[in-house]
This record gives C-alpha cells, sequence and structure tokens, in this order.
C-alpha cells in the first residue's frame, strides 16, 4: 500500500519520494519512542528520519538514507477507529505527512497531494 501510494504521487515529486528509503514495522523501537518522549507505542504511526531538502546542504554527509518509518499496529489501531476510511488511504495518509517533512512542503502543498485534509 504505501509503495502504491508513492507511486501515485505526481511528478516531479515521485522522482524525488523514490530516493527515500521506506520500512514497515510492527512498532516503532523503543530508542525511537524513547528519543521522541513517547510512552505508548500506538501514539506513532510513521517517522520521517532524514535531513529535509529544505535544510540539506553540500556540506552535510548523511550516514544512512533518508527513511519514511511506517508502523503497523498503529495505524491498523487507528483504521479500526475510522470506521469509514479504507485502510489504503489511511496508510496513504501517513506516508504523505512524512513525506512533507522530506519536502518541508506546506499544508496547502499536502491538500493538493493528500485529499485527507480537505
Amino acid at each position: 500500500m504505501a509503495l502504491a501510494a508513492r507511486e501515485a504521487l505526481p511528478d516531479p515529486f515521485r522522482t524525488a519520494a523514490c530516493e527515500v528509503a521506506i520500512r514497515v514495522e510492527d512498532f516503532a523501537p523503543d530508542d525511537m519512542l524513547a528519543e521522541l518522549g513517547i510512552d505508548d507505542a500506538f501514539q506513532l504511526t510513521g517517522l520521517y528520519d532524514g535531513i529535509p531538502l529544505t535544510e540539506r546542504s553540500v556540506m552535510d554527509q548523511p550516514d544512512r538514507p533518508d527513511t519514511i518509518w511506517l508502523f503497523r499496529r498503529p495505524i491498523l489501531d487507528e483504521w479500526v477507529e475510522r470506521e469509514e476510511v479504507p485502510l489504503p488511504a489511511l496508510v496513504a495518509h501517513v506516508l504523505i505527512h512524512e513525506f512533507a517533512h522530506h519536502f518541508g512542503w506546506s499544508d496547502a502543498d499536502i491538500a493538493r497531494i493528500d485529499r485527507w485534509w480537505e
């Protein structure tokens, strides 16, 4: 579902988005939750890990690829709570939100791609 949502992005976003790794785990790792100050793993559905394009410099030497983490169990719990939202739409919503961090998008930019915000 995440790969399909990325493929549905309009050009030129799709090309740049394909350079970001997508990692799916059941829950965020404990060290990630601790770093974010989150006590309940069900509170985190996704996370962008990287340097946003709007903040990059030629001096940046990343030690790993930019990654969007999607956390399966929290997403599934939210899906059950939002009975009217199809699961692929929720996955796309979380993914787009995380790409927003990568691209430095405004809410207006997000709304053009992710109709969730309307």
